[in-house]
């Protein structure tokens, strides 16, 4: 029987965070660097991501590349390569246009719907087959409060993360018999990049920090717990999940 220690222990195991420039794909590598992993930081801006290393002690390497031109065959060869098989695959990067529905073009629907959606599904079916031949491995996704309400000016952005609730689900009916685990996050508020227009305004910020349970909004910090668990042994025995780390926005 394993201790608790052992239970949420990363040692040897080697995770790759897409969207680890800033925000919550930056805090996931932190988290897993400090459980003991092996990080890939994947992101667009090179020098973001060397500040990203750095908070790692440089635990892993960090790949420029965007999401949404290159082919996810030769990302996952680029890291294979770089530190051997993928382990936890975390699919962090997203965009929120924050678009009123009369000024959402083609072009920019199927951007939202490229990196929030697409990506995610392409880059797992990559990581699966390596999962698979080792007996298993963890997938985390990122689902939000839209994937179950509706926010102002946001129809592309709930349509994606809406698909990534559904996407979680049928990731774990197709490739959990083979011991990978596939689950998503859906984080309430929290301070990030997409979120700045948010907390930029104080009255907004308040009013969603009173709407949860506990009666603040989210810190980076607060995700590290749950995305240690699901990439550990510890949640061995969940899957298809969207577990929203919201501090109860939607018990309320």
């Amino acid at each position: 029987m394993k201790n608790n220690q052992d239970l949420f222990s990363l040692d040897g195991k080697t995770a790759l965070v897409t969207g680890a420039t800033s925000g919550i794909g930056r805090r996931q590598a932190i988290a897993l660097a400090n459980a003991g992993a092996t990080i890939v930081a994947v992101g667009r801006d090179s020098t973001r991501l060397d500040e990203t290393m750095q908070e790692i002690a440089s635990q892993g390497v960090a790949i420029a590349a965007d999401l949404q031109t290159i082919d996810c065959k030769d990302l996952l060869s680029d890291a294979v390569a770089l530190t051997g098989p993928v382990d936890i695959l975390c699919n962090t990067a997203g965009v929120n246009l924050r678009q009123p529905s009369e000024d959402i073009t083609r072009e920019s629907w199927d951007q939202t719907l490229a990196l929030n959606l697409t990506v995610p599904f392409f880059l797992a079916r990559e990581v699966v087959p390596g999962m698979r031949k080792r007996g298993g491995g963890k997938v985390i996704n990122i689902a939000s409060l839209q994937s179950e309400r509706a926010f102002a000016n946001s129809i592309a952005y709930g349509a994606s993360k809406g698909g990534v609730a559904q996407l979680t689900r049928a990731m774990a009916e197709s490739w959990s018999a083979d011991g990978i685990c596939c689950n998503a996050i859906a984080p309430g508020f929290f301070p990030t990049s997409l979120t700045q227009a948010v907390f930029d305004n104080p009255e907004v910020a308040a009013k969603n920090a009173a709407q949860t349970a506990i009666g603040r909004n989210g810190e980076l910090s607060d995700l590290d717990g749950i995305t240690v668990f699901l990439s550990s042994t510890a949640s061995d025995y969940i899957t298809g999940q969207i577990i929203y780390v919201d501090g109860g926005f939607t018990a309320k």
